[in-house]
Order: structure tokens, then C-alpha cells, then sequence
């Protein structure tokens, strides 16, 4: 969930040189080596404590699971702190919070986490939120922030879980228009729904995917037993079509007015070793997914508070119609 550009006006007014010139300095930033930027070092952090797989998802089991996550997380704070970071350290502190509930946590090599957001254990309609590019635990607000907003729109019975299974790219760099990260993503990703399919198999469960958290998704998609797949400021998604996708679930996809996701090309670019962008547009009826009225919001404002587009997601997550534009509570 990477920040939007300052926005002075909707990007679909561009010229189309002013697109062709933005498309053609994405595909520069990403394949043109970067002099003299440089990826911080990693900050240490011990391994997580061993987890037996959930078979069910009692109030009890997960208590004791939240609070086995809970000590890794200040495990890894204290060695955060010890070496000196005290930034990680300030951000793994709040996640430590008694208050706040991780179905799986590791900060090493950047950090993974899985956090729940509602009652899981009397959860009848969950939503999984797969994030994209950018996120990561020293920069996991907005990902929080969502999660929250929708558990709130979703009303009762409903329980959000956010998904930072896999280490996000960076948003300028070639890794986010390439599938690399997503292919090691979607294994693990897969894993997780399993095991929560076994311990909550009666729950309606959808997958939220946002931005190069479509690709993931897509990935994962093949075989997967959940209600919806919803992309949202999705780049595309490494496939031309729904069909290739190889789901039952029903396919989602929308986009904000002034999202600027929309001036990358999609396309799929094939150099020596390395295939850049995703193909079809999700919002095209090419794609062939169901549209949902998304608003007039930015990349960044998909489950803002508020929103068409918050609105319209938690009424597909509930299993009902999304609004038509123009005609939302």
C-alpha cells in the first residue's frame, strides 16, 4: 500500500504524451541501475517461537498462540535494541501490545507478520489482506489502518486479517514489476489459507489484494477454496484473463478516480532474463473480472474511512452486491 504522488489533478486527464512520458520513466526507474542508493542492512531478530499447526480456531487455542507471537515479538525488539536500531525497536514495541493479536510473527530479513483484527474465533465472514509494495514492519500503518477500517464497515461477525507473509518490494525497483517476489509470496500465502481453512472451515473467507499484492494473489490463485479474490490498484496480475486464474472464486476488481496506477502500461515486456509489467488491465473488460465502483480516490485511499471503495469491499467480503456508482449509504 504504497503512498499516492501529490495530486493535483485526476492522472485519467493526462495527455497522452504526458502518459507515454510517465510509462516510459516507470520502465526506466526499474530497469536502469540506481547509482548510490543502497538497501539499509537488515536488523537482526531471533527465530520465531515454534507454532503447532491451529486445527481449530477456539477462543483458547488462539489465546495461546497470540501470546506465544507476542514473545517473539519482544524477543525481537530486545535484539533490535541491543543493536542499536532503535526505530525497529519503537515499531516492535507497539506491536507488543497485549492488545494486539498475531497469528504468526518473524522480523527477520525484514519481517513477516500475520495480524487479526476482530474475533476470529466467532468469525462467520473473514477478509485476508494481502498488501503490495512498501510495506514492511517499520512501515506497516497503513496496512494497520486499513485492516481496521474494514473490521469496523464489515459490523459484527467479521474478522480481518492482515496478511504480511512475504517481503514486499520496494515501490520504485524492478523487483515490483516483475513476478519474483510474488512466486515465493504465493506459496506461503497458500499455506496460511489451508491452515485457516481447516481451523475455520465453515467461515466465508475473501482475499483482498492490493496493488502488487494482485500479483501475489494471482500466483496463489490456482485451486483456492475462498468466496472472492478482490484486486484493487492492481498493476495487473502476471495472467491475461479470469480464466487463467484457475479459481472458483468470484474475481473483483476496481480502481479510484485518481489512482496512478493506471498510467503504468499494461503490458508485458520480455528482456534477456527477466520479464517486465503484468498484461491486461483488471479493470478491463478484457480481464473479464466483476467491476466494483471504486470512488474518486488515490492508490492509497481504498479502505480509507469513508470511502465508495471501503463500502463497496466490505459488502463483497459479506457475501452482497457492491453499490452502483452514485448509489452508496
Amino acid at each position: 500500500m504504497a503512498p499516492s504522488p501529490p495530486r493535483s489533478h485526476p492522472r485519467r486527464n493526462l495527455p497522452r504524451a504526458v502518459r507515454t512520458l510517465l510509462a516510459a520513466l516507470v520502465i526506466a526507474a526499474v530497469t536502469v541501475p540506481m547509482a548510490g542508493v543502497a538497501r539499509p542492512s537488515a536488523v537482526p531478530a531471533p527465530a520465531p517461537a515454534a507454532l503447532a499447526p491451529l486445527r481449530a480456531a477456539t477462543a483458547a487455542d488462539l489465546a495461546d498462540r497470540y501470546a506465544v507471537n507476542r514473545g517473539s515479538v519482544l524477543a525481537a525488539e530486545r535484539m533490535a535494541t541491543r543493536h542499536g536500531d532503535d526505530k525497529r525497536a519503537a515499531a516492535l514495541r507497539g506491536l507488543a501490545d497485549p492488545a494486539r493479536h498475531f497469528f504468526s510473527f518473524d522480523g527477520r530479513d525484514g519481517g513477516r507478520s500475520v495480524e487479526v483484527f476482530g474475533d476470529l474465533s466467532r468469525a462467520r465472514r473473514i477478509a485476508v489482506l494481502v498488501p503490495g509494495a512498501g510495506i514492511s514492519l517499520d512501515r506497516y500503518g497503513r496496512l494497520r489502518a486499513g485492516a481496521v477500517a474494514l473490521r469496523r464497515e464489515m459490523g459484527d461477525g467479521a474478522a480481518v486479517i492482515g496478511w504480511l507473509g512475504y517481503e514486499t518490494p520496494d515501490t520504485v525497483s524492478r523487483a515490483s514489476v516483475t513476478t519474483d517476489r510474488a512466486d515465493a509470496a504465493a506459496k506461503e500465502l497458500r499455506t496460511f489459507l489451508a491452515e485457516l481453512q481447516r481451523a475455520e472451515p465453515n467461515a466465508r473467507t475473501s482475499l483482498l489484494c492490493h496493488s502488487y499484492g494482485s500479483v501475489v494473489c494471482a500466483e496463489a490463485a490456482p485451486g483456492l477454496t475462498v468466496a472472492d479474490i478482490v484486486l484493487y490498484g492492481s498493476p495487473g496480475t502476471g495472467v491475461d484473463n479470469v480464466a487463467a486464474l484457475h479459481t472458483p472464486a468470484t474475481v473483483w476488481a476496481g480502481r479510484g478516480g485518481d489512482d496512478w496506477i493506471a498510467e503504468v502500461p499494461h503490458v508485458q515486456l520480455r528482456l534477456p532474463f527477466v520479464t517486465l509489467g503484468f498484461g491486461t488491465d483488471p479493470v478491463s473488460p478484457e480481464f473479464g473480472a466483476r467491476h466494483f465502483a471504486a470512488g474518486d480516490g488515490g492508490h492509497s485511499d481504498y479502505l480509507k474511512p469513508g470511502s465508495v471503495s471501503l463500502e463497496n469491499i466490505a459488502r463483497i467480503v459479506s457475501g452482497r452486491a457492491p453499490a452502483e456508482e452514485g448509489r452508496h449509504a
